[in-house]
């Protein structure tokens, strides 16, 4: 049976439907007819370049090749420059013309370059110029540096990639073992400014409060950042404040996402170390779409498990009893060892924490006109750790309810950190003017959750498990930048704007469980009657009258000239104002120069004031925990400096901002086609560091006991500092062969002092050696490596590449508080003398080596390893330092971590 269209039954607006139909069909016929379209493919020497950036010179058309290297524009018919580039490749142009109807093949074959050679964004406001070109140095983290890094987390793979940056796990540090504290050039994780396309990243909620790198200063998780997401990284080594605002004293770090389109990366990993624990595995997928013919959206979804490593020593400490004659027959008797969860003699868990992280991300860009485009960028993360703590012993009936725990407990610290962020902007070109208008949403949150474990205070009714409370930091940032390039001298470019920030800093508390006073006792080994501690054991919970919301608005204006006064002489004169609600106003500067020798090699060097506001968390961060202090676990307050108990019973003062004064020089150029280097030396005094005190109990004990706290630390503004260094680069690369052979030499040297006096109120003055001790300045001076040297070999060669990597850790230092005075030295049982408990840890080499093979455009496996050669940090020397034996190596001071020798499997499908 045929069915005919009985046009006149057709209802009015199925007409008008049908009409619009026809008519857009012939629109787009017609279009076809007039259009024409000019394609080719991107390559290098061996083979396709997936992900390359083609443009249409003088248009919005932006597009990416495709896993076999194809590009297509469809255009009208005229002359054009197609422009091809990707990183670490030397930029290519042609000229092609079309016609109606025809496709024109236009192919490029790419040379690889240096890095010198990219643009960089970093350090000026103007249009991206060369490394040779900036008055700053900059590093920058290509996309295949990334990818043949044997890192699963960005902390890990900057650590071996960067030599000023430092960033390890942390091991029995409560919230610090989840979000790894980062830091450049010696300094704090305060001081280091991280951005994402150049937009301000916010902290995170966690304040670092124990015996770690960045003690009392709060950093960027740069962990919830997923791998996968990121282009390239741009490493401002500078002194930065006068351009992009407070915390850049010790430079920036500008991570910038992906925009392919053309691409799906799929990226499968397995990690296993040499002990057999540690197990990773790893997981993404990337992939970009096309908006129109003008816009582009990039997603990126990272999967990431770690399992737990343990190195912890036998315990050889008393377990049931004071009397180690009865304690060695109980031990026996109860079969203890067997009883708590560890093989051997173990009693800890001291190692990487069990991490579990899911992570999606996006980046996207759409032109409305000619001269308006909106971008988008931002994210998810979301991590689950458990941590482990001190083992609480059936001996110490003060925090261990024996009719629930006869043999005692390993309690677990289980953290919930969620990290969102999302930056909306439009930009584009008025009147000559470059504009950038944005907005920055970024949050962090942390919760505490304490399981196998509980509160003494309740004896048979406490719970095992506690919801201990969190924190969390939100930051709302407005940006508006206007740069203008101006035809004075050999050109000059003009650039001012303005920032408005609202910062939100909340404590949250936990369930009552977590932190009341039961009230019950205990009978002592004098057979009196004690009160048990209050509040889970390991992470007390955050009591309501400590829970708290501050708020802060920051407002700030900024100026910037760059001035070619001639063909080789650039100048840059900057200058921010920038005022808070809370803490004042505070005005910088910034004086750079460049002058070019020749083509191939160019002299800068810089003078600023930085400065860093005290954060939110520093000002309002209020809580009790469980630190271990010799050999005895103490339940310690951090008063903030507007609590009664600091300000009136200690004297602290509030908290000041602060300032410094940074001067750098150096010079960078290229030998030939081969061989580029750079020197850079810098110098860096801040003066009223913000640190954490040292812990105050003798003689104040009536003021702490309403606390049910054994001692009291606040952050003040204890110290000056003064850091000299310089940075060393190296890069050579030539054909070998049928392949191309890379090498890479990087090197760090760094010194931080204490210098002048600590700094103390008039009622703490005779007590400086407590409010800052000698392990705290030895924190600050040597408990990162002096210097640190990064080299890389690599050759590529049909379908292969084979890396061999380097790093050489320098020293670090352990300075005990005590051990200043010969007479507080104690028995070390390893060699039967009385010595002091200071260390130094020798330099070390670890080792990296990969091996990639490509099966075809779609799939390259790797094989691979991270410190093949099983190397470990010096153990401790002294009997004292261990903890009855538990810390093999040390917690307070760490090169590279303890996990050992790490071997990794890679499967990359590009489709």
């Amino acid at each position: 049976m045929t069915t005919y269209l009985n046009l006149p039954t057709v209802s009015f607006i199925n007409k008008r439907l049908l009409f619009f139909l026809c008519t857009l069909l012939t629109i787009v016929t017609i279009q076809a007819q007039t259009r024409a379209t000019i394609t080719g493919t991107i390559t290098d020497q061996f083979g396709a370049l997936p992900g390359a950036t083609v443009s249409i010179e003088g248009t919005t058309q932006v597009t990416t090749t495709d896993v076999n290297g194809v590009y297509e524009f469809s255009v009208d018919e005229g002359t054009y420059i197609i422009q091809a580039h990707f990183v670490m490749y030397i930029k290519d142009a042609k000229e092609v013309s079309v016609k109606v109807g025809e496709t024109v093949q236009a192919d490029f074959l790419l040379e690889t370059g240096f890095s010198i050679d990219q643009p960089i964004s970093l350090g000026t406001r103007g249009n991206p110029i060369s490394g040779l070109d900036t008055s700053s140095p900059v590093d920058i983290i290509t996309p295949q540096m990334l990818e043949n890094a044997a890192g699963l987390e960005l902390s890990t793979v900057l650590h071996y990639l960067v030599p000023s940056f430092h960033s390890t796990h942390q091991t029995i540090a409560d919230g610090t073992d989840h979000i790894d504290p980062g830091t450049l050039r010696g300094l704090g994780p305060d001081q280091v400014l991280v951005l994402i396309n150049g937009k301000r990243r916010h902290s995170s909620s966690l304040l670092n409060v124990n015996g770690t790198v960045g003690r009392g200063s709060v950093g960027t998780d740069f962990n919830a950042i997923p791998l996968a997401t990121i282009e390239r990284i741009e490493i401002l080594r500078e002194g930065a404040t006068s351009q992009y605002g407070s915390d850049a004293i010790a430079g920036v770090i500008n991570i910038i996402l992906k925009k392919q389109t053309e691409v799906i990366d799929i990226d499968n990993r397995v990690l296993i170390n040499s002990e057999g624990d540690g197990f990773e595995n790893y997981s993404s997928g990337n992939f970009g779409l096309k908006l129109g013919n003008n816009g582009y959206v990039n997603v990126t979804a990272e999967y990431r498990n770690r399992n737990a490593t343990n190195r912890a020593g036998d315990y050889t400490g008393l377990v049931y009893s004071e009397d180690p004659i009865e304690d060695a027959i109980l031990i026996e008797e109860n079969d203890f060892f067997s009883q708590t969860g560890y093989d051997n003699r173990r009693v800890m868990e001291i190692g990487n924490a069990e991490t579990q992280n899911l992570a999606l991300y996006f980046n996207g860009e759409f032109k409305m006109s000619p001269n308006a485009t909106i971008y988008v960028h931002g994210g998810r993360n979301y991590r689950e750790g458990k941590s482990k703590g001190f083992y609480r012993f059936p001996k110490d009936e003060d925090r261990v309810v024996l009719s629930l725990f006869p043999n005692g407990f390993s309690p677990e610290i289980l953290t919930d950190i969620q990290d969102d962020a999302v930056v909306l902007g439009i930009k584009g070109i008025k009147n000559g003017f470059n504009i950038d208008f944005s907005h920055t949403i970024g949050n962090n949150r942390i919760d505490y959750t304490i399981n196998n474990s509980n509160n003494a205070s309740l004896g048979i009714t406490s719970p095992r498990t506690f919801y201990s409370g969190g924190f969390l930091y939100n930051q709302n940032t407005t940006n508006l930048d206007i740069s203008k390039p101006l035809d004075y001298f050999k050109g000059v470019n003009l650039a001012f704007g303005a920032e408005l920030r609202v910062e939100n800093y909340q404590i949250i508390a936990g369930e009552e469980a977590s932190y009341v006073d039961g009230g019950a006792t205990f009978i002592d080994t004098n057979g009196e009657e004690s009160p048990r501690i209050p509040g889970a054991q390991v992470f007390p919970g955050i009591q309501p009258e400590n829970e708290l919301s501050r708020f802060r608005s920051n407002s700030a204006g900024y100026v910037d000239v760059d001035a070619n006064l001639t063909d080789d002489f650039l100048v840059r004169v900057g200058g921010r104002f920038e005022s808070s609600n809370d803490f004042g106003s505070q005005g910088v500067y910034k004086v750079a120069s460049r002058y070019r020798f020749s083509d191939n090699l160019s002299f800068r060097a810089a003078y600023s004031k930085g400065f860093r506001a005290p954060s939110l968390h520093q000002v309002y961060f209020q809580n009790i925990s469980s630190q271990f202090i010799n050999n005895t676990i103490v339940q310690v307050g951090t008063f903030n400096n507007e609590s009664a108990v600091a300000r009136e019973a200690f004297g602290i003062d509030r908290l000041r901002a602060e300032t410094s004064r940074h001067f750098s020089a150096g010079l960078n150029g290229k030998l030939g086609t081969k061989l580029t280097f750079s020197l850079d030396y810098y110098l860096i005094n801040i003066k009223d560091r913000i640190v954490l005190s040292g812990r105050f109990s003798e003689g104040y004990e009536d003021i702490l006991g309403p606390f049910n706290v054994g001692a009291a630390q606040f952050l003040t503004n204890a110290i000056d500092s003064k850091t000299n260094g310089g940075d060393v680069a190296v890069f050579y690369k030539d054909q070998l062969g049928d392949g191309v052979l890379n090498v890479s030499l990087a090197a760090n040297l760094t010194e931080t002092k204490v210098v002048g006096p600590i700094k103390v109120s008039s009622s703490l003055i005779g007590q400086e050696d407590v409010l800052f001790n000698r392990e705290e300045i030895a924190r600050v001076e040597k408990a990162q490596p002096n210097y640190k040297v990064n080299s890389s070999v690599s050759y590529e060669w049909k379908k292969y590449k084979a890396q061999l990597s380097n790093t050489y850790f320098g020293d670090v230092t352990f300075l005990h508080p005590d051990d200043g005075d010969p007479n507080n030295w104690v028995l070390n049982n390893y060699t039967g003398l009385v010595e002091s408990r200071d260390q130094v840890f020798t330099p070390k080499l670890i080792t990296d080596a990969t091996l990639s093979y490509q099966a075809n455009t779609n799939i390259i496996f790797t094989v691979g390893g991270n410190n093949i050669f099983n190397v470990y940090p010096d153990k401790h020397t002294h009997e004292a330092n261990t903890s009855n034996g538990s810390f093999v190596y040390s917690r307070r001071v760490q090169q590279f971590g303890v996990s050992g020798s790490n071997f990794f499997l890679k499967l990359l499908l590009r489709l």
